[in-house]
């Protein structure tokens, strides 16, 4: 209880105006923000350790809208919620009058006179992901201020065409678990690196949004990638500043043996190149079947020259102490159980398997804390009060 009321007082002394912005970038918000994200995410994890009901809501609703397929997002929402004491309602695009031609400013209104958040994947079409989640911010302030919502729903990023917010700050929560502290990061070596996988069309917002974080507190990050996989280029630009203010390190090298050599932590993930993505975006709005089937196959092709970028026990053995912390976002493309090659070796995701379930443990509790630190501008007062009642999440008899 003395850990909980402590995160609870520094959260309180925090600087921060996250109640009055989305969280849709990691690198649009303060390192004081972010830093209050992680406490109340903790603060959230450590009450309902404790068998404390942390419902601050008595009724409302959370809206998801998931425009690409998902399992862990999509029950870290539902838990987030949860948690929180708010019921769940997808929106089927297909199945509203959005198919009818709706605006996105009447949908937002329309989903929202209840609601107290909006969670949101779109990262399908490059360019339009996070475009899309600021229109419907911007019509829910409208919305508001005209009287039309009783409340300014918060609006989640899920995943979208540039970033990837609630995966890397549950990856940022789960290195500060792991090291004991965000400030034993600083200095601490982390490898973003691609690797080969028998699919083709993964997002870029994962990278993205590790490269965009992990500079942010002092830590010396590496990407790497074949030639031709490149990432959106301002988003590089951003990793390069984050990393020149936190007096960390930001490079970018050619190869996976290079980005593993001495790294504390490795995340070897695949994507699609910055210019497929582009093309892919072209086609899927035309529409145009033939052109992605022909794209699909071009670009399998050209991953199947990099097969050697593969996470095995040999190229392990290159980081520090040939012990470096394996992450990975899952699902993992694993060599000889769920493809024939992949990301990753057996041997190594099942020597890691447990510490990566832990770090996807951190998202449910990484996004209650964000609508939270939307919809009130004083959570850990809100908190205080849910501990000082400390009503009981299980029931037990007896006890």
């Amino acid at each position: 209880m003395k850990k909980i009321q402590s995160l609870l007082a520094e959260i309180g002394q925090t600087k921060s105006n996250l109640h009055a912005k989305d969280f849709l970038l990691t690198w649009e918000q303060t390192p004081a923000e972010l830093r209050q994200v992680l406490m109340l995410a903790e603060a959230i994890k450590r009450l309902r350790g404790q068998n404390i009901d942390t419902r601050v809501f008595g009724t409302g609703i959370g809206v998801s809208v998931f425009r690409d397929n998902s399992t862990r997002t999509r029950f870290s929402y539902a838990s987030a919620l949860n948690l929180l004491g708010l019921t769940q309602q997808d929106l089927d695009e297909g199945k509203s009058q959005i198919a009818h031609g709706e605006t996105v400013r009447e949908t937002a209104n329309m989903i929202s006179f209840c609601a107290d958040a909006i969670g949101i994947r779109d990262d399908m079409f490059l360019g339009a992901g996070n475009a899309y989640m600021r229109e419907v911010g911007a019509a829910l302030d409208d919305g508001f201020a005209q009287g039309v919502l009783p409340q300014r729903p918060a609006v989640i990023n899920l995943q979208c065409d540039i970033d990837h917010p609630t995966q890397s700050m549950a990856d940022l929560a789960w290195l500060q678990e792991h090291f004991g502290s965000l400030d034993k990061l600083k200095g601490k070596k982390i490898a973003m690196t691609w690797a080969y996988s028998p699919s083709y069309g993964k997002p870029l917002s994962v990278p993205q949004g590790i490269i965009g974080l992990m500079t942010r507190f002092g830590m010396d990050v590496t990407l790497a990638h074949p030639e031709g996989y490149d990432l959106i280029p301002a988003v590089v630009k951003v990793a390069h500043k984050n990393a020149k203010a936190s007096g960390g390190g930001f490079r970018q090298v050619a190869t996976m043996e290079e980005a593993f050599k001495g790294a504390d932590i490795v995340y070897p993930k695949s994507w699609a190149p910055y210019k497929v993505m582009q093309q892919r975006t072209k086609l899927l709005r035309k529409n145009d079947h033939d052109g992605l089937k022909a794209l699909e196959k071009a670009c399998l092709a050209q991953n199947a020259q990099h097969q050697h970028w593969h996470c095995d026990e040999a190229m392990m053995k290159r980081t520090a102490k040939g012990r470096a912390l394996y992450m990975h976002c899952l699902p993992a493309d694993i060599t000889g159980v769920s493809c024939e090659r992949g990301e990753v070796s057996a041997g190594v995701f099942d020597q890691y398997r447990i510490q990566t379930y832990k770090e996807a443990g951190w998202k449910p509790y990484i996004i209650a804390a964000m609508i939270m630190a939307r919809r009130f501008a004083d959570p850990a007062q809100v908190l205080a009060q849910v501990l000082a009642e400390a009503p009981a999440r299980v029931r037990v008899a007896g006890q």
